[in-house]
Order: structure tokens, then C-alpha cells, then sequence
């Protein structure tokens, strides 16, 4: 049965459901190499709070510590167990290589301690930021997460019964060992950038090279910049079968391949290398082998240098082992490309603009349709904006966040691995918000292409892949042809002309079939989660499980008086 152990922390994460059995524990390592210390985690937002779950194989106590360099002194460290007289737990922080001191503010909430099958089962939560000098500030870079346990319940030395891993909690990806170099080259070829302040490059081609035979699994997404000044982004799309010639040339200009509109891959400005999660790939190849894709590059040359060139792109790295889920990308948001006027008004401190997507759409294109499991995203504007905010609503009523990001920077457009698994399901509504602040300019800013116009998308990686790639909007500006008057602030009556009015809203498939809605709503958004300082000691509330029992200060104080 004991070698059967290690496995069951694995086996529970990916055996029910459509994805992990736990989505709001979308995560997992082992932090030793024998299997016997597994950790699993989620968080509902990088400001909220992060819940763990620690298996480990001992029917001892077991203690999990956060490190800045692997070491137990000065480590933020929680311990429990089930004792004779019931569980214990505690927080504590280490000041030498001796028993760790119980902190005078209790920040770990336990949520449940059992013991089943040789193993400790520890689950407990805390706030991602405690405001407490006593705990370890867990923020987007790494973190050395060590780990001891005894084999009883008597809290005391662990010997070899320790190590440690270096996680990224809150942006974590799961990465295989793998000697695969095999990789595909997007790339343009010496572009001309033109004295333009913006100019889109566009390139259609087919992948080379691969088997016709085989399908192959994207899962992860490198950028290659040639000139950091002047590639703003890059997007590569699917194209539908009625796209057969490749070019290269500027975009926009009635080529068939502007009608190329299901993204592949995305980067902007500030990113870096993204990965998928080990059960999640972007098929390619195979049957869709004759598949045409367009990249396309956005070129932010403020200065009108002439004689810049530039040979950037994409290298997308690939496998041939079967993925556990095809992913996709949704792209949601204001609708890009359309011709309606769209205006954000000049020295505007705060301007909001909405794109709304209902999924009851995708019936009308496919059916069925499956529940959407979202694990990451990419939130875009350009230069005014400020925040992106992306509600989920669930008949009507808003449920969630898909993602936000309350201090939007142009300049680090990363995606991200969300906290932990959001589905959608048939029917939900997805809203985007973009805030921007124009007080710099003096003209009315318009939807577009340019830096100096705005967008407002989110970008939706997701399992298992459907064939729906857009669901966007627009305000039915047509209704009128300016915003009525009123003794409102014009800015704040320009806003909530815009979000009053109708929004068409439409969803597009791989092969451009459209289905409409003309009669959308912007529907009420949620105040954004915010951090709060847990003063009250985290015991209170939990039912009879404590910090320490009984049992457990006994334990404490013969540990003192050995020392």
C-alpha cells in the first residue's frame, strides 16, 4: 500500500471532473524528490487569499515553511498534526535552527486536518498579504518553500525529514523535464519599417516541415524581438480554409488574409516567454497541415526613423506527445475593428469603456457546447490605459472575475496563469472593462489601431478548444449621432451614453461564421477585491479545530524544557 502513497496526492488533482478535481486548487508540486511531501494551492486573485493543501506521508506532525533562501531561520512556518486528543496547528516564525516561535498575530486560517491512508492531509488559508512583519510576504517572484515532519505527533527534531523547492505561487506553470528542442519559426524577413508612427506588418504562411500525419502540441510561446523600441505586438492567427495564398506585405489592405481571425499566439510589449500547463497544448499540424497562419506585427516608430529594419517573430515549441486538453484562445472585449465611433473624450481623469460577450452565441455556431475552463489571460489596451477589469455574470447576475489588473502598465503586457480554473458555462456573460485617463490629451480619442488610439481586449486561454475564436461588442452609436445633452459632467455624460446604449454584440468561428445579438447589455460590475489586514487570530470561526490543544502545548513545552 506505501508505494501506492505517493501517487494519491497526483491522482486526486486530475481524475474527476473536466479538469482538476479541486479548480480552486488548480496547482500542484512535490517539494522532495521521493513523492512524499505534496503541495497544492489557488488563490482567487494575486490581493485575495491563497489556500494550500500539504499531503504528506506520515501520520506524524508536518510543517510547511516560506523562506527567502531555503534555510529555516528567519522562514515563516505553520505546523500541525493529529494528535491522540484531536489536531493541532499553529503559525510560527523561526529565529535559529531550533523549535520555531508561535507568532503573537495567528494569520493561517486551518480549514481541515485528517489522517487517512499513512497521510496527513493539511488545508489551510491565509491573505496573500497578512500585513504582519512576522509572515512571509508572498509576492509574483519566487519563493523557497521548505518542509519537515516527524513521525509522531510529538513535535521535536525532524532529522533527514526536510527539504525544500523553489515555487512560483502566484504565477506558477508546470514545467516537464524534456530534452525537446523542437521548435517552429514565425518570423518576419527584413521588414522596411516606414517613417510611420504606426504601421502593422502582416505575413501569411503555412508551418513547415512537419508531418501531415501527425498532430502536433504547442506549449510554449517564446518571443524573439530584433528592436525592443519599435515592436509593439505581435499576434498569430489560424486562418479560415477560404485563405490560400501566402504574401507578405502590409496589413489591412483587402489581402484575403485580413480575414484571419482566430489568435494562436499573442504577445505585447513587456511580456516574455509563456508556457502552457503540462495537460494543456495547441494542436497544430495533423489533419489542418495545408492550414495557412498570418503573423502580424504592430510597429510603434514615434519618432519616424527611417531605415529601420526588423526580422522578429514568434518560436513556438512543440511536442508530438498527446496533451491531455486542446487549448484555445477566446479573444473578448470591444470589438477591434469596427467603423462606429467610439470616443473618449479629452482630460478625463477616469474614462470606462465595455466590451460584453454572451456565450449563448456560441449555440448558434456549434453545438454542443462544452464548459469553457479559463486557466490564463492577457489583458490589452495602448497608452491611456489604466485598468482592465473582466467580469464573469451567470443569468444576470455577476459571479466573479475572470482576471483584473487595478495598475494596468503598457509596458509589461504579460499573460498570466490565473489562480485557479474559472469555467464558463453556456449562457454566462463575459464583460471587459478598460479604464483609461486622458488628461495629457486635448483631442478625443478614438477605437484603433494606432498607439495613439485605444483598445480594450482580454485575451482568454482556455480548455477544452472550441471553434468559437471572438466574441465581441460596440455601443450602437448609429442610434445617435452625439451624446445627448445634460447638466452632468460631459465626461461622465459621454460614459454613460456609451454604456447605456445597445451593444451589438456578435461571435465568429474558425471559418468567419458570424452570430449576432443587437441588443447586449453592459450589466453591473463588482467593486474590485482588495487586501485587508487580518488583525483577529485565525482560530476564531473553525469549529473546533485550534491553534495548539491541549495535547499540542504539552508537546511545545517538553520540547522547550529538552532544549
Amino acid at each position: 500500500m506505501r508505494s501506492l502513497l505517493p501517487f494519491l496526492c497526483l491522482f486526486s488533482v486530475w481524475t474527476k471532473g473536466a479538469g482538476a478535481s479541486d479548480p480552486d486548487l488548480p496547482f500542484m508540486v512535490y517539494l522532495d524528490q521521493n513523492h512524499l511531501v505534496c503541495l497544492k494551492w489557488g488563490f482567487d486573485n494575486p490581493q485575495g487569499i491563497i489556500t494550500f493543501k500539504l499531503v504528506v506521508n506520515t501520520t506524524g506532525w508536518v510543517g510547511l515553511g516560506f523562506s527567502s533562501d531555503g534555510e529555516m531561520t528567519g522562514s515563516d512556518i505553520v505546523m500541525g498534526g493529529v494528535g491522540p486528543s484531536g489536531s493541532y496547528f499553529g503559525d510560527y516564525h523561526a529565529i535559529g535552527e531550533f523549535m520555531p516561535v508561535l507568532d503573537e498575530q495567528q494569520s493561517y486560517t486551518l480549514l481541515s486536518l485528517t489522517e487517512r491512508d499513512g497521510q496527513t492531509i493539511m488545508t489551510f488559508q491565509r491573505s496573500i498579504q497578512t500585513c504582519d512583519h512576522e509572515d512571509y510576504p508572498i509576492t509574483d517572484t519566487p519563493v523557497k518553500m521548505i518542509y519537515a515532519f516527524g513521525t509522531t505527533d510529538t513535535l521535536g527534531y525532524h532529522g533527514h525529514r526536510r527539504g525544500g523547492k523553489e515555487v512560483n505561487l502566484l504565477n506558477y506553470v508546470a514545467r516537464s523535464t524534456s530534452t525537446n528542442l523542437n521548435y517552429l519559426n514565425f518570423a518576419m524577413d527584413n521588414v522596411t519599417v516606414p517613417e510611420d508612427h504606426t504601421y502593422y506588418h502582416c505575413k501569411v504562411m503555412k508551418f513547415q516541415n512537419l508531418d501531415p500525419n501527425t498532430t502536433y502540441y504547442i506549449y510554449q510561446i517564446e518571443p524573439v524581438i530584433e528592436n525592443l523600441d519599435i515592436v509593439h505586438h505581435m499576434l498569430l492567427y489560424r486562418c479560415p480554409s477560404i485563405v490560400t495564398e501566402t504574401y507578405d506585405k502590409p496589413c489591412f489592405m483587402g489581402n484575403m488574409g485580413d480575414d484571419c481571425f482566430e489568435v494562436v499566439a499573442a504577445w505585447a510589449v513587456g511580456g516574455g516567454v509563456f508556457e502552457l500547463p503540462d495537460n494543456v497544448g495547441i494542436p497544430v499540424g495533423g489533419a489542418d497541415s495545408d492550414t495557412l497562419y498570418r503573423l502580424e506585427i504592430h510597429y510603434n516608430n514615434p519618432n519616424n526613423e527611417a531605415g529601420r529594419r526588423d526580422s522578429s517573430g514568434l518560436r513556438l515549441h512543440y511536442t508530438d506527445q498527446r496533451r491531455k486538453y486542446d487549448g484555445g484562445i477566446l479573444t473578448t472585449g470591444v470589438n477591434p475593428h469596427t467603423s462606429l465611433s467610439y470616443n473618449i473624450p479629452p482630460k478625463a481623469t477616469q474614462f470606462h469603456t465595455y466590451g460584453v460577450c454572451n456565450t449563448s452565441l456560441f449555440s448558434q455556431l456549434m453545438n454542443p457546447v462544452p464548459e469553457l475552463h479559463v486557466f490564463a489571460g492577457m489583458l490589452h489596451t495602448h497608452l491611456a490605459g489604466r485598468k482592465v477589469r473582466v467580469g464573469h455574470y451567470r443569468n444576470g447576475t455577476q459571479i466573479d472575475f475572470l482576471l483584473f489588473n487595478e495598475n494596468y502598465n503598457f509596458g509589461l503586457q504579460q499573460s498570466v496563469i490565473l489562480g485557479k480554473i474559472k469555467t464558463i458555462k453556456l449562457g454566462d456573460e463575459i464583460a471587459v472593462e478598460c479604464t483609461y485617463t486622458t488628461t495629457d490629451r486635448t483631442n478625443v480619442t478614438r477605437m484603433g489601431l494606432a498607439t495613439t488610439d485605444e483598445m480594450c481586449l482580454a485575451f482568454l486561454l482556455y480548455y477544452p478548444a472550441i471553434k468559437i475564436t471572438n466574441c465581441v461588442s460596440n455601443p450602437n452609436t448609429s442610434m445617435s449621432d452625439d451624446a445627448p445633452t445634460s447638466d452632468q459632467d460631459p465626461i461622465a455624460a459621454q460614459e454613460s451614453f456609451l454604456k447605456d446604449l445597445p451593444q451589438i454584440q456578435f461571435a465568429s468561428d474558425d471559418e468567419n461564421n458570424f452570430s449576432f445579438n443587437r441588443k447586449g447589455t453592459v450589466r453591473k460590475m463588482m467593486k474590485t477585491p482588495t487586501v485587508t489586514c487580518h488583525k483577529t487570530s485565525a482560530a476564531s470561526g473553525l469549529g473546533g479545530s485550534r491553534i495548539m490543544n491541549l495535547a499540542g502545548i504539552i508537546l511545545l513545552l517538553l520540547w522547550i524544557a529538552v532544549m
